[in-house]
């Protein structure tokens, strides 16, 4: 591991507590939310929300506590920030949590890019981006020997996602032990609490049924704005073409459940891939 590329935390004390202890407390609180008997699933994939914990911490929670968190995951999220290349990962060095270091899997990283030359090394689009960040704290709780890589998607073109999703799935494919692919996402964005589980819903079915290219068109041509679909279609391709057989919404909510507003809201869905 490079001890030159050090990425800091860009939203500890904003996004979610900046003191270890709190953070702790925090996010274990989400985990031992759940109340399910089921059995941890190995899971292919998840997709989880990103947004300050006191809104979808719960959700997230909900997610990471379902399955189980193998020592090597892949973490895409959307790249909210414009800053860098469309298809953006880091290879090298670790990121800082309050809770400690996360290694990059350079290994991983290398093999990703080997396939898929479009995925291009860039630390600026990594940076300022949040929605990948959020994840780690719950990820280290539960797993930690954590490695990761980190892709930032500021891409809409299908084609790129579906190739993204297919390099993945040969990468992940090659190795002798499993990798979590974890899509960061927030469903739609600013709208009220009833229109927002209506077009939600609608992604959500073609999310359920595995269906990455009916996920992209729902979000494409209905106007549903979850900032992580493209993430989303690049996990649901890999996901099929590594055999996945079903996925199951574990909770979904919005904004509006815990501040009251109904009239704003953004929606929060977790959904593991099997």
């Amino acid at each position: 591991m490079s001890t030159t590329l050090l990425r800091h935390p860009a939203v500890a004390g904003r996004f979610y507590p900046g003191d270890p202890d709190d953070l702790r407390a925090e996010a274990q609180g989400y985990l031992s939310q759940t109340t399910s008997t089921k059995p941890r699933l190995k899971a292919i994939g998840c997709i989880a929300p990103h947004a300050g914990y006191v809104y979808s911490g719960h959700v997230a929670g909900a997610v990471f506590s379902r399955i189980e968190i193998p020592p090597r995951c892949i973490v895409m999220c959307p790249n909210h920030t414009g800053m860098g290349h469309a298809l953006a990962v880091m290879s090298e060095g670790a990121w800082e949590t309050p809770l400690g270091e996360v290694p990059i899997d350079a290994d991983l990283a290398y093999a990703v890019k080997r396939r898929f030359p479009d995925l291009l090394e860039d630390s600026a689009a990594h940076r300022a981006e949040h929605a990948a960040e959020v994840e780690l704290p719950f990820l280290q709780l539960r797993q930690p020997n954590l490695r990761f890589v980190p892709i930032a998607l500021g891409t809409s073109r299908l084609e790129l996602l579906e190739q993204l999703g297919k390099a993945l799935a040969e990468v992940i494919a090659e190795q002798s032990a499993p990798i979590l692919m974890v899509a960061s996402s927030d469903m739609n964005h600013y709208e009220s609490d009833a229109l927002t589980r209506v077009k939600d819903h609608r992604a959500l079915e073609r999310i359920l049924t595995l269906d990455a290219r009916g996920l992209f068109d729902v979000v494409t041509q209905q106007g549903v704005t979850m900032c992580g679909f493209g993430p989303a279609v690049a996990m649901l391709t890999a996901a099929r073409q590594l055999g996945a057989k079903s996925a199951e919404l574990v909770k979904y909510a919005t904004s509006g459940d815990i501040s009251g507003d109904r009239d704003m809201v953004v929606g929060y869905a977790g959904i593991v891939v099997a």
